[in-house]
């Protein structure tokens, strides 16, 4: 980064880790890091790096131009409310990475007229794949974008949203979609087994093969539409299972997973907002 502002991570489970790994691998100076639990044991692994480590959160406010919320959903606001003294004095921005819930409530929560992006990353962020959704409401300048950008491609890739009801479609399609290629990875797995192979011949296969199409995917210049036509001979293999995919809906199940996980993701924002 050209700036190195000081960061305070709210919470130091699997997502702040993978964050706060990235960073550090990437050239993040360790001591420019605060790393916030209420349990100081777990964080002596993040001590042996460098960061600075605490059990309070007003302490760590007050030292952060930048503030990671990364606890679960279910204690935010508790935790929001007991630092939002700290958070209107030092004014810093805040980032959370908590599924669901609304900038209103955050801001709420930390007594108002702050600025805030809520991101909604995935869980393939823990081994530098991830993809994030950011938000930004309107307090947020072109400065601190930038530097929540460049904190969240240190886990993978992070693209920018215009409205904060897209996180909800965002958790659609990323948030949850790893586990719908586990699911597909898992049925190819099973399958593999029934036409003969050993669960583990068909699992290397299948992991091997979802890892290789991803690639191709992520380094080709047109739509997977197009690739899937381009490995797809005229009256082939391939052709038949992908025929029998359409024929028995799966296009249609996919797309009804996920706008039920849309408006799973709306009624949480409702639910843990209160």
């Amino acid at each position: 980064m050209s700036t190195q502002p000081t960061l305070a991570f709210i919470g130091a489970g699997n997502m702040a880790r993978a964050i706060i790994g990235g960073l550090v691998s990437n050239g993040y100076p360790a001591k420019k890091i605060w790393a916030c639990d209420t349990q100081l044991d777990k964080m002596s692994d993040l001590q042996q790096k460098g960061l600075n480590t605490t059990t309070d959160n007003n302490e760590a406010v007050a030292e952060a131009d930048i503030v990671i919320l990364a606890v679960k959903p279910q204690v935010l606001k508790a935790v929001a409310m007991e630092m939002a003294a700290a958070v209107q004095h030092h004014q810093p921005l805040i980032v959370s990475v908590a599924a669901g819930i609304l900038c209103s409530s955050l801001e709420q929560w930390l007594g108002g007229n702050i600025a805030l992006v809520r991101c909604m990353p995935n869980t393939p962020a823990l081994v530098k794949q991830g993809a994030s959704g950011l938000y930004a409401n309107a307090r947020v300048d072109d400065a601190q974008r930038s530097q929540t950008e460049q904190i969240m491609t240190a886990t993978g890739i992070a693209m920018w949203v215009e409205s904060e009801a897209h996180l909800d479609a965002v958790t659609a399609v990323s948030g949850s979609g790893p586990a719908y290629y586990f699911l597909m990875m898992e049925a190819m797995v099973t399958a593999g087994e029934k036409l003969g192979l050993s669960r583990e011949v068909a699992q290397q296969l299948t992991i091997q093969t979802a890892l290789g199409a991803a690639e191709m995917a992520s380094q080709s210049d047109v739509e997977p539409a197009e690739l899937r036509r381009r490995v797809t001979s005229p009256k082939g293999t391939t052709e038949r299972a992908i025929l029998t995919f359409i024929d028995q809906g799966l296009p249609e199940i996919i797309a009804n997973g996920m706008q039920a996980c849309y408006d799973r993701s709306a009624a949480l924002g409702e639910e843990l907002g209160k």
